[in-house]
């Protein structure tokens, strides 16, 4: 079972990374498209002389091979959601416990959270094309899961209070997923004004969407802090120790705190917002990798 749900996890990575190159060929289509269009043009401009000058510029043609391309890459992340969440069950099933217990399965499950929360913003806004920037960290954090040992080990004294601790992970995996999203459309803010596609989200659309993110992300932070510290009081005696891994969660939740109060009390939005979503998930990302260098009574995670 344990090898069942290794080969879905590496079947998600490869269908990923194929996704993802469905994406690249469409923006490519779509700029080799735009290219050849006003190729055409600047040679009518050149045959037609001063008449021809005086028409207004003709928009390229809309690639219906570049949508094709893009929707099989959308097509291919759902289909990704299902193999990797078969994979969290078998899992499940062949350890008997939920599979939120150490670094490698919580890596899986990290990346079942940003997948799941790019197909709902995909399925809700439309924004098929999110998949630029969302994907390659789906991506680099699915390979990274296929380096680490799959083995399954007995749970350590602090793991098994199981319904607290699965619950708490859960939290974790969905803000993270959440906040990938949010990361990724604020990529795209920032690149939009240097991007000319037809399929690139406009950039309200990619705002709201990173607004959107936070509030789901900030108070899931939120449940996830707070059942870590009745955790922690159950396994270690204390609701806080500042660990480098409490820590670095504690200046996550203030950085999306810092995003959710410049955006309602100052206005804050554009560019300085899609600047403050980047930071958040450099601190995320930061608090999963973290305790690696640092040590603490996260160690194990």
């Amino acid at each position: 079972m344990l090898q069942t749900a290794q080969l879905l996890l590496v079947a998600t990575t490869v269908i990923t990374l194929v996704a993802f190159a469905c994406y690249v060929v469409a923006f490519w289509f779509a700029h080799q498209t735009r290219t050849r269009a006003r190729a055409e043009q600047e040679a009518l401009v050149g045959a037609g002389g001063a008449t021809t000058t005086a028409q207004p510029a003709a928009e390229p043609p809309r690639g219906g091979s570049s949508r094709g391309v893009v929707w099989l890459g959308s097509t291919l992340m759902r289909v990704g959601l299902l193999l990797l969440t078969a994979s969290l069950v078998a899992r499940a099933l062949a350890t008997g416990h939920a599979p939120f217990a150490n670094h490698y399965e919580f890596a899986v499950s990290f990346a079942w959270g940003m997948i799941l929360a790019h197909v709902l913003v995909e399925w809700r806004y439309k924004v098929r094309t999110l998949g630029l920037a969302v994907l390659p960290v789906i991506f680099g954090m699915l390979l990274y899961a296929t380096t680490l040992s799959y083995e399954a080990k007995p749970l350590m004294p602090a793991l098994q209070n199981s319904p607290l601790l699965t619950i708490h992970v859960f939290c974790a995996a969905l803000a993270y997923g959440a906040a990938a999203v949010g990361f990724g459309a604020a990529v795209m803010y920032l690149l939009a004004p240097r991007v000319r596609w037809r399929g690139w989200p406009k950039q309200d659309i990619l705002d709201e969407i990173g607004y959107k993110s936070v509030v789901a992300t900030f108070p899931l932070l939120t449940i996830m802090i707070v059942l870590g510290a009745i955790w922690a009081n159950i396994a270690w005696g204390r609701y806080w120790s500042w660990d480098p891994k409490e820590t670095a969660a504690l200046v996550t939740w203030l950085v999306y705190g810092a995003y959710l109060h410049a955006r309602v009390t100052r206005g804050w939005s554009g560019s300085r917002s899609a600047w403050l979503l980047v930071l958040g998930f450099a601190a995320i990302i930061f608090t999963y990798f973290g305790n690696l260098f640092f040590g603490g009574l996260h160690s194990y995670a």
